[in-house]
């Protein structure tokens, strides 16, 4: 019966050894414990979490370009992106979140207009954390003309379809120039 004993012990031993040295916990070092299991994260959040990274890293920051020359015009930055115009009509029209099979919406043949309303500059002021500056104002009224398809599953199933759809959707851009002598220090691009 010992002899018997002696081979299963050592296998399962070294099965054990095998397992603890393998994935999420180590036998030797520091260890997190549980806390090392990876835990899934929904796609749904993922997607939320990267979207606000996106927004946060190109559309609110406000830049600070230096002084507006004496007499020349005050144009201003580009108009908006088709990405930019699309976030906005997203947000104002969710398209994401349909249930498959019973209530989706697509956008097809998307056109973009992109209109400047309003370019003006407000007088200079003292900001705090940038000193005397103008806020440079830039208005765009984008129209967006596209085809909705909307489909239906039940009660009863049915397509909708509108050729001729359009949303006019508002974009601000808004920028500080710097006024006066300017001297940002030596980090800066103005010297």
């Amino acid at each position: 019966m010992l002899r018997k004993l002696v081979p299963a012990s050592l296998c399962l031993l070294v099965g054990l050894m095998a397992v603890a040295n393998t994935g999420c916990f180590p036998v030797a070092g520091p260890s997190l414990g549980l806390l090392s299991i990876p835990i899934p994260v929904s796609p749904y959040y993922q997607e939320m979490a990267e979207d606000e990274f996106r927004v946060d890293e190109r559309y609110s920051r406000v830049p600070i370009l230096g002084p507006l020359s004496a007499g020349g015009p005050a144009v201003a930055l580009d108009p908006p992106s088709d990405e930019e115009v699309m976030y906005a009509f997203e947000r104002a029209r969710p398209q994401q979140g349909g249930v498959p099979f019973l209530h989706e919406k697509q956008i097809n043949n998307v056109k973009i207009i992109k209109e400047k309303i309003a370019d003006y500059v407000d007088p200079p002021r003292f900001i705090p954390l940038i000193g005397p500056a103008q806020l440079h104002h830039a208005h765009y009224k984008c129209t967006v003309y596209f085809s909705e398809k909307t489909i239906i599953g039940w009660p009863v199933p049915h397509t909708l379809h509108d050729e001729e759809a359009a949303e006019v959707i508002y974009i601000d851009h808004n920028h500080f120039h710097m006024v006066g002598n300017v001297s940002g220090g030596s980090n800066t691009n103005y010297r």
